[in-house]
């Protein structure tokens, strides 16, 4: 598998609590790629949660420096990369992501919400209606999200592990056959 996907790497795309990380670190593994979450090089580089981020420089600040991320890491190969929800919302960020392999994982509103409901960490939640901004925000981001090369929906009791399984297995579908000279 690793020598079809020539190192290129793999983007996670998808809604908060979708699994990116959790299977991000999966296919990894199966691959013999690097991990790296964006999140946590954001924290990383700023010494600050995504909650604090949002609350001291405001949601578009956020954003470009989300941005920012993506394109140093773009730079490297042989890494999966799981990204933030909201990655999609930028334009330039599609320019980044198209240098690799962009896998949706999508998941239920119903799944979300019962995933991230303890969850205080997540500062688009903070919300009086967290299930109602779920729905929107999905509605609002799928468009986007159905730009990925793979779709991958999440059943309710699919393990992790499965689902890198069921990702590694359809690769080669979207892969393009390289020209032979």
């Amino acid at each position: 598998m690793s020598s079809l996907l020539q190192g290129v790497n793999l983007y996670l795309i998808g809604m908060m609590g979708v699994g990116k990380t959790t299977v991000g670190r999966l296919l990894a593994k199966h691959l013999s790629y690097g991990f790296v979450d964006t999140d946590d090089v954001i924290t990383q580089a700023t010494g600050k949660s995504i909650n604090q981020l949002f609350a001291e420089v405001g949601e578009a600040e956020f954003r470009q420096i989300e941005s920012d991320v993506l394109s140093q890491v773009c730079a490297f190969t042989k890494l999966t990369i799981a990204t933030g929800g909201g990655i999609v919302l930028r334009r330039e960020n599609w320019g980044y992501l198209h240098h690799g392999l962009i896998v949706w994982l999508d998941v239920p509103v119903e799944l979300l919400y019962s995933r991230l409901a303890e969850d205080t960490t997540r500062p688009l939640l903070q919300d009086a209606d967290p299930k109602g901004k779920l729905r929107s925000l999905l509605e609002q981001r799928t468009p986007l999200y159905s730009q990925a090369d793979l779709h991958i929906t999440v059943q309710e009791r699919e393990a992790p592990e499965d689902i890198a399984n069921r990702i590694i297995e359809v690769i080669p579908n979207v892969l393009k056959p390289q020209a032979s000279h």
